[in-house]
C-alpha cells in the first residue's frame, strides 16, 4: 500500500519530517487526521521506528481509538504496545507503573467531578469555610471549588504554591506602613481572608484525596510531571523510550500538558504538534492558546507547515469564515508569524504564513441569514427549510447528488437551553431528530425510572416515585387503563394514604379490570421482594435484579429501534456510575447510593451523556458548537443570532484563581469575545454545501432582541422584513416523508471494530447472545466466579511482574550479585510473603453470596497460591512477556487479545505461552480442539508481533496445580485462521437470529430473549 497516494505536496512533507521539532497548522477539513496516522505508520513501517517509541497523546477516548483504528488498516502487520491515549489515559499508566516512587498508592481509585462533588458534601466541616458557606445554602459553592482546583492543577499550582502565596498577601499587608482611609483596610483584609480560605481548602481536599488513595483527572498531571522532576533517571528513561512525540489537537492543551510534552520531548525536541489557534475553543475547561502561539518561541528551530487545502467545504463559505476570523488579529498565528512583526524578545521572525483556505471540493455554496419574527416562528422556519432542501432534486456534491438523509442536516446552538424550541419543531413535523446534549443523563427517562423504583424501595411513602413505578411502559398501565390508576390516587388522597397503600388495597375500589388487579399484584409483590433483597444486597444487584423481574430490559430491547439502543446506552453509563459508587464506597445498599445521589444534584450535578455519533439514528443532529468539534454536515444552522445570545456576556468564574498564580501567558485585548469569535468560526467551518444563519425579533420579554454583532461583522445588516410563514407552516406540516429506520443497516454500523475471542465464542455460540453483549452492551449481573478468577490472574500478574524487575535490577547491578541470586541463571527467588501479601492486596469480594461464601473462596485461592508457590521450591522463571495486548491483521480485519504470560524455552526465539486457568481441571485431562483455539490465536500473534517463535502452548489450572500443553502445528494454525476469518465475515453479514439450545440456560441475557430454549 503506497500510503502517499493520497497526500498532497504539503501533507507528504509533514508526514515525512524526520528530526527535530514540527508545528503543523492544520486548518478547518485539511485532513489533519490523515497527516497524523499517516506519519505514525511512515515512523513504523518506513523508518523502523518501534511501536512503543512513539507516543501521540489527544484529547478524547473516541479520537485515540479513531487514530489507532486509520494506523491499524495503514500498518500491513500486527503491532504491540502502540502508545496512542489521551493525555489522562497515558499519565494514568505512567504513575501505576511509578506511583510507590512518589508515595502514591498504585490501586488509587480515580474520581469524576461527581465523585469530587461528593467528597467535598461528605466532608464538608473539615474545609472550614465561611466567606464561601452562605447560611442560606451552605453548600452553594461546592461545584465551584471542584472546578477551582481543576484550574489550579491546570496551571501546575500544587497546594503548597496557593498556601504560600496567601500567606504572603497577609505578610505583605502587615508590611505596609501607610495609613488607609476607614474601610479600606477591613475590604483588603477580607480578601486576604478569602484567598486563604481558598488556599487551605485546596490543601485539605488534596488531602482527602490522598486519605481515600484516590486522584482527580488534574493529579494524573500533576503527579506525573511531580514524578518526573524528582525521579530524573525515571524521566530518562521515558525520554529514550519515547524518541518522537505527537500531540493532535495542540491548541486544546493546558500550560500543565504543554510542561509535560516539553519535558517528555528533552533532549532532541523529536515533537511534532498539530493544531489550529482559530479552533482553540475550550478556554473554560483550562486550554491555553498561548501554548500554540508560543510554540515558535519555545522551540526557534522548529519548523512549521501549513495545510490550507480544504477537502470539505465549498469555497465561498470558506472566504466568508476567513474573513470573519481575521477579526481576531493581532492574537492569530498567522498574525504572529508574519514577516517583520518583532516578538517581545526583540528577535525578529521572519516566516510568514497564510491559513486561507482553498476548497478542492467547489466554489459555491449555499449561504443565507433568514430573520423571523418571534422564536417559535425561527424554528419552525428551519425546519420547513430543511424539508425543502432534502426533497430538492439532489443533494449537492456533498452528498454525490444522491436524495439527502437526515442525518445530513444540523442544528448547531451556543448553549442546551437554545435548542428546545427547535426539538419541539421538529417534533411537531415528525421529523426524526437527536439532540445531542453533553450533560443531562439524570434526567433521562430511563434513568428517572431506574431512581424511582430505588425510592421505592428505601421509602414506600415517595408518592411520586410510586406513580413513575405504576406508569413504567411494561405494564401497559398508562396506556390501558388511566382511569385506573387515577382511581388510586384519588382514594389515596381521600383516605390521607400513600399511593403505595392505596396500591395494595387496589381490590376494595369498584370499577377496576381484572387485569389490572393483576398487574398492580405483580408489582406490590416485586417491590415486597426487592425491599427484601436490598436489605442485604448491593445497589448493582438491586438494580439488575429489577431489569430483570420487571421485564424492562426486555421490553425496551423487544426490537432493534435506534430509540430504545439509545436507551439502553443511557442504562450504561448509569450503571457504570453506580459501579463507580460500589468502588468507593464500603456501604453499598440502595439507601447510601439515593443519598449520594441527591448530594450530587444537590451540589450542581447533572450526569454526564456520552452519545456517539455512531450510535445515533439516521436523524437530524442539534448540538452545542463545542459537541460539533470534529464533525462535519453538508447543510448547518446556526440558530439564535442575536444579541447577549452569542456572542455571550462573559461570564466569570465563581472562584477565581488570582493573577500572580496563573502561568499562561494571556493574550491582548478582550480574550472572551476573540474565544466566542473563534466558536462561531467552527460552527461555521462544519458545513460542506450550506450555512445557514438564523435570528428573530422575539425571544420573550418586553424587548426587541437587536442581531448580533457576529452578524453584522459577516456583513449581514439586519433585515427591514421577516421570512412570512402561513398558518399551516407555523402550526403544523405533515412531513412529506417518513423516514425509514433501516434497523440492520443500524446494528451493522455498532459492530466492534475489532474482534476479540470473547466476541467470537459469543457469536459462534448465538448471535443474539453477540447482540446483547457486544452491541447493545446490556449490563449484566456479576458472578463470583469471574472476581475469584481475576483476583488469581491480577496476583501472578503482579507477582511475575516482582520476579521481572528483580531479574533486571540484578543485571543491571554493577557491584555484585544480589543476596537472592538463584543458581539459575534464569530464574528469581522470591518468598511466600511476598506472594501472599500481593494477593490479600488483589483480592476482589464481588458477588459472592456471603461474607462466609467470600471467606471459603478466599482461603481456596491463598491454597491453591500456596501449592504453586511450593511447587517452584521459592524459585521462579523471569517472563519474557506478561499481559501482552496485541492486534493482529487477519485478512483486512484486525484481532485483538492479551497473552498472560510468555517463558522462555531453550535457546534462540523459542518461548512457551501460558495461559492461567480457574476453572476445573478438564475430564480425561484432555483439551477438544475448541478450547485450543484460544492458545492457538495467541501463537499467531507471538509469531506475527513478539517474533518468539512458539513451541510449547499450556493452560495452567492453578486449583489442580497442574499444566496441559500441546505443540503449535501449522495445520491447525492454518485452520484458526481461517475460522476466524469466517466468524468475522458472519458477524459483519449476520442479522443476529438467535440459535436456541440447552446452552440458554447459562445464558446471562436468558430472562429478556424471547427466542430462549425452553427444553
Amino acid at each position: 500500500m503506497d500510503i502517499f497516494s493520497n497526500l498532497n505536496p504539503a501533507q507528504k512533507k509533514a508526514v515525512q519530517f524526520e528530526e527535530g521539532p514540527l508545528l503543523i497548522v492544520a486548518g478547518a477539513g485539511t485532513g489533519k487526521t490523515t497527516v497524523i496516522t499517516q506519519r505514525l505508520a511512515w515512523l513504523i513501517k518506513d523508518q523502523k521506528v518501534g511501536t512503543d517509541n512513539i507516543l501521540a497523546l489527544t484529547f478524547t477516548e473516541k479520537a485515540a481509538s479513531e487514530m489507532e483504528e486509520r494506523v491499524d488498516v495503514l500498518l500491513p502487520y500486527g503491532y504491540v504496545d502502540l502508545w496512542i491515549s489521551t493525555f489522562h489515559s497515558f499519565c494514568d499508566r505512567i504513575l501505576k507503573d511509578n506511583a510507590l516512587e512518589i508515595g502514591l498508592p498504585p490501586d488509587f481509585k480515580l474520581l469524576n467531578t461527581t465523585d469530587q462533588a461528593l467528597l467535598i458534601r461528605q466532608n464538608f466541616d473539615a474545609f472550614e469555610l465561611d466567606y464561601y458557606r452562605p447560611l442560606g445554602n451552605p453548600t452553594k459553592f461546592i461545584q465551584a471549588l471542584v472546578k477551582h482546583f481543576s484550574r489550579a492543577k491546570d496551571e501546575n499550582i500544587l497546594p503548597d504554591e496557593y498556601l504560600e502565596y496567601a500567606k504572603s498577601l497577609k505578610l505583605d499587608r502587615d508590611q505596609e506602613e501607610f495609613v488607609k482611609k476607614k474601610g479600606e483596610d477591613d475590604e483588603e483584609v477580607s480578601e486576604d481572608q478569602r484567598v486563604m480560605e481558598v488556599a487551605n481548602a485546596y490543601h485539605v481536599y488534596q488531602q482527602m484525596l490522598l486519605d481515600n488513595s484516590a486522584l482527580d483527572f488534574g493529579d494524573l498531571i500533576l503527579y506525573t510531571i511531580k514524578l518526573f522532576k524528582t525521579r530524573p533517571k525515571i524521566l530518562k528513561k521515558y525520554q529514550e523510550q519515547f524518541r518522537y512525540i505527537l500531540v493532535d489537537e495542540f491548541q486544546d492543551t493546558n500550560y500543565a500538558q504543554y510542561e509535560l510534552i516539553k519535558m517528555l520531548a528533552k533532549p532532541k525536541n523529536n515533537l511534532t504538534v498539530v493544531g489550529d489557534d482559530d479552533q482553540s475553543i475550550y478556554k473554560f475547561r483550562g486550554a491555553a492558546i498561548s501554548n500554540i502561539l508560543e510554540f515558535k518561541k519555545d522551540f526557534p528551530k522548529s519548523q512549521e507547515i501549513v495545510l490550507t487545502d480544504n477537502y470539505r467545504t465549498k469555497q465561498n463559505i470558506l472566504d466568508l469564515a476567513y474573513k470573519f476570523i481575521k477579526q481576531n488579529d493581532p492574537n492569530r498565528l498567522e498574525y504572529q508569524l508574519s514577516k517583520g512583526k518583532i516578538d517581545p524578545k526583540g528577535a525578529p521572525l521572519k516566516t510568514k504564513i497564510s491559513k486561507e483556505l482553498k476548497s478542492q471540493v467547489g466554489q459555491t455554496g449555499i449561504i443565507n441569514h433568514l430573520h423571523y419574527k418571534s422564536h417559535f416562528e425561527e424554528a419552525s422556519g428551519v425546519t420547513k427549510q430543511i424539508i425543502e432542501l432534502k426533497n430538492s432534486a439532489k443533494g449537492g456534491s456533498a452528498s454525490g447528488g444522491k436524495k439527502l438523509l437526515w442525518s445530513d442536516f444540523a442544528i448547531l446552538v451556543r448553549a442546551n437551553a437554545y435548542a428546545q424550541e427547535f426539538i419541539n419543531s421538529l417534533s411537531r413535523f415528525d421529523i426524526p431528530h437527536q439532540f445531542l446534549a453533553s450533560k443531562g443523563l439524570y434526567s433521562q427517562t430511563e434513568i428517572l425510572d431506574v431512581v424511582s423504583y430505588f425510592k421505592m424501595l428505601d421509602n414506600y411513602h415517595e408518592n411520586a416515585a410510586m406513580w413513575r413505578v405504576l406508569n413504567l411502559p411494561q405494564w401497559n398501565l398508562n396506556a390501558q387503563s388511566v382511569q385506573g390508576l387515577m382511581a388510586l390516587s384519588v382514594y389515596a388522597r381521600r383516605k390521607n394514604i400513600s399511593l403505595y397503600e392505596a396500591s395494595q388495597k387496589s381490590r376494595i375500589i369498584t370499577n377496576l379490570t381484572p387485569k389490572f388487579h393483576l398487574a398492580i399484584d405483580k408489582i406490590i409483590t416485586m417491590i415486597q421482594k426487592h425491599t427484601v433483597i436490598a436489605r442485604h444486597k448491593s445497589v448493582m444487584q438491586v438494580g439488575l435484579q429489577f431489569m430483570k423481574d420487571s421485564g424492562y430490559l426486555k421490553y425496551i430491547t423487544k426490537d432493534d429501534r435506534p430509540e430504545n439502543m439509545e436507551k439502553v446506552i443511557h442504562l450504561n453509563q448509569f450503571f457504570k456510575e453506580i459501579e463507580q459508587f460500589e468502588a468507593v464506597n464500603e456501604d453499598k445498599s440502595v439507601k447510601n447510593f439515593l443519598i449520594k445521589f441527591e448530594q450530587a444534584r444537590e451540589a450542581g450535578e447533572y450526569g454526564s451523556l456520552r452519545q456517539p455519533m455512531e450510535e445515533g439514528p439516521e436523524a437530524v443532529k442539534i448540538m452545542t458548537i463545542h459537541g460539533a468539534k470534529g464533525l462535519e454536515f453538508p447543510y448547518v444552522f446556526l440558530i439564535s443570532l442575536v444579541d447577549k445570545r452569542f456572542p455571550t456576556i462573559e461570564r466569570r468564574e465563581p472562584i477565581e484563581l488570582p493573577d500572580k498564580l496563573i502561568k499562561e501567558i494571556i493574550p491582548e485585548g478582550d480574550i472572551h469575545l476573540q474565544e466566542e469569535r473563534r466558536l462561531f468560526y467552527v460552527g461555521m467551518t462544519r458545513a460542506r454545501e450550506g450555512l445557514f444563519f438564523t435570528s428573530a425579533d422575539d425571544y420573550g420579554g418586553t424587548r426587541a432582541k437587536k442581531p448580533s454583532r457576529f452578524l453584522i461583522e459577516l456583513g449581514f445588516e439586519r433585515k427591514k422584513g421577516t421570512e412570512e410563514l402561513d398558518t399551516a407552516d407555523r402550526l403544523r406540516s405533515p412531513a412529506k416523508e417518513q423516514q425509514e429506520i433501516k434497523e440492520l443497516k443500524f446494528l451493522q454500523q455498532a459492530i466492534p471494530d475489532k474482534a476479540s475471542y470473547t466476541q467470537v465464542r459469543a457469536f459462534t455460540t448465538c448471535p443474539k447472545q453477540f447482540k446483547y453483549a457486544h452491541i447493545y452492551r446490556v449490563p449484566v449481573e456479576g458472578r463470583f466466579t469471574f472476581s475469584f478468577g481475576k483476583s488469581i490472574h491480577n496476583t501472578l500478574f503482579h507477582f511475575f511482574k516482582l520476579i521481572t524487575e528483580r531479574s533486571s535490577i540484578q543485571q543491571e547491578d554493577l557491584f555484585g550479585a544480589s543476596k537472592k541470586v538463584s543458581k539459575d541463571k534464569d530464574k528469581q527467588k522470591a518468598s511466600w510473603d511476598e506472594l501472599q501479601k500481593i494477593y490479600e492486596e488483589q483480592w476482589l469480594d464481588d458477588w459472592y453470596i456471603s461474607k462466609e461464601h467470600m471467606e471459603e473462596y478466599f482461603a481456596k485461592g491463598k491454597s491453591a497460591l500456596k501449592e504453586f508457590y511450593d511447587s517452584h521450591q521459592g524459585e521462579f522463571p523471569t517472563p519474557l512477556h506478561l499481559e501482552k495486548m496485541f492486534n493482529i491483521k487477519l485478512g483486512k480485519y484486525t484481532f485483538k487479545g492479551v497473552i498472560d504470560r510468555i517463558d522462555k524455552v531453550g535457546t534462540g526465539q523459542e518461548a512457551e505461552i501460558i495461559d492461567y486457568k480457574t476453572g476445573k481441571w478438564p475430564k480425561n485431562g484432555k483439551l477438544s480442539p475448541n478450547d485450543k483455539e484460544q492458545l492457538l490465536i495467541y501463537t499467531l500473534a507471538a509469531k506475527d508481533i513478539l517474533k518468539v517463535k512458539p513451541v510449547l502452548l499450556s493452560y495452567y489450572y492453578i486449583e489442580a496445580n497442574k499444566k496441559i500443553s500441546f505443540a503449535p502445528e501449522e495445520k491447525d494454525l492454518d485452520k484458526i485462521k481461517t475460522k476466524l476469518l469466517k466468524v468475522i465475515e458472519n458477524i459483519r453479514a449476520s442479522d443476529f437470529k438467535a440459535s436456541p439450545g440447552f446452552w440458554c440456560n447459562s445464558c446471562d441475557f436468558k430472562d429478556i430473549c424471547e427466542d430462549r430454549w425452553r427444553g
